[in-house]
């Protein structure tokens, strides 16, 4: 009997990798739909943040996220969902690189304000803000 305990436990152990390698393909098929998703609909709301920019109504702050200059909160909807979009972001990419979400925005951030065109309200890493 020893040798079909053998052979069930190999069948059982193919069994269980089979499982785990569908299990990480389907998990990886939809984090990959996931981020496309994301994505689409980052590109969608661009062009009505970089109107609240150019106005002076939002800036970049220094964790990566969009913040209000004013009192006046024109499409609060467009920036919740655009922080909590960059926030799935910068979770996807601890998760990938190890780091962590707050890491990732901090330095996400610093790329913003790089790349960020004259005008344009930036909060520095030391948290004082400027228009670029």
């Amino acid at each position: 009997m020893p040798h079909l305990k053998t052979k069930n436990s190999r069948r059982l152990f193919m069994k269980k990798i089979v499982l785990f390698v569908t299990f990480f393909a389907l998990f990886g098929s939809v984090a990959l739909a996931d981020e496309n998703a994301i994505k689409e609909r980052m590109r969608k709301r661009l062009p009505v943040i970089t109107n609240m920019k150019n106005q002076g109504l939002i800036g970049e702050n220094n964790r990566g996220f969009l913040e209000y200059r004013s009192s006046d909160r024109p499409n609060q909807q467009v920036v919740n969902d655009e922080n909590a979009d960059r926030l799935t972001v910068y979770q996807m990419i601890a998760e990938k690189t190890g780091s962590t979400p707050e890491l990732v925005g901090k330095q996400r951030a610093v790329q913003i304000a790089e790349r960020s065109p004259k005008g344009h309200w930036i909060q520095a890493p030391e948290g004082r803000w400027y228009r670029k």
